[in-house]
C-alpha cells in the first residue's frame, strides 16, 4: 500500500462519512438529468488511461499524482508498456521512475489534495505532461470520452468512479462531450458538495452548463501505536466526558513514544534499511508533540493524563515484530489516522479541529510507515507466515468493527468530532473493501 493509495482511500472513506445524517444538512434541489451519461472508464478507483485517441503513439502513459508529503508521486492508472521501444531500457526506466515535476496540470482536492500529471515514454524519450497547455497538445483534438474527463480534471473538477451523479460522461454531438464532475465537500457551516455539468469542446474548451448543490454542510460537522507491555489504561478519575477522553488519548500518545522507540530498535536488530529506522524515530518525536497537545486539551476540561506504565520486555523475533505491525500499524493505527482526519473536519470545538488537523497528517505518515514495514517484512517472511499475517489482519478488522459498533457519547461526536458508531463502521468498511481484503 503506497502513500498516494492510502490517502485516496482516506478521502473516499471521509467522503462516505460526509453523507451521514450527522453532517448532512440537506441539498438544494436535486441533480442534473443523468440520462445518457455513463461512468468514466476507471482502473483501481482512478480514471483509466485507456481509450485515448492521441496524435502521437507513446509506448506508455501513466496518470500520477503528487502531494507535498509524498517522497515519490503516486501511480494511479496506466496504459501501454514502459520503455517498450527504448534503446536503453534500464536508463529509460530510471528516468521514468525519477519523474517529479514541480507542478501538474490540475489539482485533485477533496478532503486531501494533490496535483495530477502524466508520465509518458516513447523510445528513449521520457516526458511529464504537467500543465494544461501541455495536456491539450498531448491529447490533440478531443474525440474520446476519457480525453474530455482528463480536461475536466485539469480544470479542478473531481470526476468520481463510483457515483454517476458525481462522475459521468456522454457524447454531445458536434459540440464535443458533456462531463459531470464535482467541487467542494459538505462538512462545516458554509461548505457544500456541488455538481457541475460541463461541456468539453473538440478544441479543448471547458464550459460550465449547469450546477447543483448535492449536499450542504452542517456547522457541527484512537490515535497512535500501542506498545507491547503497556500495563496502564489511562482511565484516571475525571467525570467530564471530554476531559476523560483526551486524558486517555494523551496516555496512548505517550505510550506510542515508547512503541516507536522500541520499533526502531527492533528494525535495526532485524536489518531494516536506515530510512525505516529513521522514520520510526521521527514518529516517536511527533508523538511527543501529540502528547503535549492532548494533555492540554484534557487539562481544559479538568483532567490530567496518567503516565503510561510499560513493562520492559526483550526485543521480539522478526515474525513477532511483523505480526504486531500488521495488526497495530496496518489496521488500528491506519484507522486511527482516518479518525483523526474525521475529527479535524467535524469537531465543533475549534481548538480540537486545529489540533487534530496537525495530528492527522502525522498519523497518516505513521500509517504509511506501517505499510512500508509490511512490504519489507513480506519480502523476508515465508509464504505460510505471510498468510498468517493476513489472517491476523482480518481478525483485527472484525474485532475493531465490534468495538466501533458501540454507541459514542454525543458530546464526543459534536465537540471532539469522533464519528458516531454507524459512521465509524461505514468508514471501516470503506477501507476494508480495498485495504485489508
Amino acid at each position: 500500500m503506497d502513500s498516494h493509495r492510502l490517502r485516496l482511500l482516506f478521502t473516499r472513506a471521509l467522503r462516505a462519512s460526509l453523507v451521514s445524517p450527522l453532517v448532512l444538512a440537506g441539498c438544494d434541489g436535486g441533480s442534473a438529468d443523468l440520462r445518457g451519461f455513463v461512468p468514466p472508464a476507471c482502473a483501481d478507483g482512478s480514471v483509466a488511461m485507456t481509450g485515448l485517441s492521441l496524435p502521437s503513439s507513446p509506448d506508455f502513459v501513466q496518470l500520477r499524482i503528487t502531494h507535498d508529503s509524498l517522497s515519490t508521486p503516486g501511480k494511479l492508472s496506466s496504459t501501454g508498456t514502459p520503455c517498450a521501444t527504448a534503446s536503453q531500457p534500464a536508463t529509460c526506466q530510471a528516468e521514468l521512475e525519477a519523474l517529479r515535476p514541480e507542478h501538474g496540470f490540475g489539482a485533485a482536492c477533496e478532503a486531501l489534495c494533490g496535483d495530477y500529471f502524466l508520465a509518458t515514454s516513447k523510445g528513449d524519450e521520457v516526458s511529464a505532461i504537467d500543465s494544461k497547455p501541455a495536456l491539450k497538445t498531448f491529447l490533440g483534438g478531443i474525440d474520446a470520452p476519457q480525453e474530455a474527463v482528463l480536461l475536466a480534471l485539469s480544470e479542478g473538477y473531481n470526476v468520481s468512479c463510483h457515483k454517476l451523479e458525481q462522475g459521468g460522461v456522454k457524447a454531445a454531438g458536434d459540440s464535443g462531450f458533456q462531463v459531470i464532475g464535482t467541487q467542494g465537500f459538505a462538512c462545516g457551516e458554509g461548505t457544500a458538495l456541488t455538481q457541475y455539468v460541463l461541456l468539453v469542446s473538440s478544441a479543448g474548451g471547458v464550459t460550465e452548463l449547469e450546477r447543483y448543490v448535492l449536499e450542504r454542510g452542517d456547522k457541527n460537522c484512537q490515535v497512535g501505536r500501542v506498545p507491547v507491555g503497556l500495563r496502564s489504561d489511562g482511565s484516571g478519575g475525571c467525570e467530564d466526558v471530554l476531559g476523560h477522553h483526551f486524558a486517555v488519548i494523551a496516555h496512548l500518545e505517550a505510550a506510542s513514544i515508547q512503541a516507536f522507540l522500541r520499533l526502531r530498535e527492533e528494525l535495526a536488530l532485524h536489518g531494516a534499511e536506515v530510512a525505516l529506522q529513521e522514520a520510526a524515530l521521527r514518529s516517536a518525536r511527533e508523538e511527543v508533540r501529540h502528547t503535549d497537545i492532548t494533555r492540554r486539551l484534557a487539562a481544559r476540561h479538568g483532567a490530567s493524563a496518567e503516565v503510561p506504565r510499560v513493562e520492559a520486555l526483550p526485543l521480539r523475533s522478526f515474525y513477532e515484530v511483523s505480526l504486531d505491525n500488521a495488526v497495530e500499524g496496518c489496521v488500528r493505527e491506519t484507522f486511527g489516522a482516518l479518525v483523526a482526519h474525521h475529527q479535524a473536519l467535524h469537531a465543533r470545538d475549534e481548538e480540537v479541529r486545529v489540533a487534530m488537523a496537525g495530528i492527522a497528517e502525522d498519523e497518516t505518515r505513521h500509517a504509511e510507515l506501517s505499510w512500508e514495514i509490511d512490504r519489507w517484512a513480506a519480502g523476508k517472511l515465508p509464504a505460510g507466515e505471510r498468510e498468517a499475517l493476513r489472517v491476523a489482519q482480518r481478525r483485527a478488522v472484525e474485532a475493531l468493527r465490534a468495538e466501533l459498533s458501540k454507541p459514542v457519547d454525543p458530546v464526543l461526536v459534536s465537540e471532539a468530532g469522533l464519528p458516531s458508531a454507524d459512521v465509524a463502521v461505514a468508514m471501516l468498511d470503506t477501507l476494508a473493501r480495498e485495504l485489508w481484503a
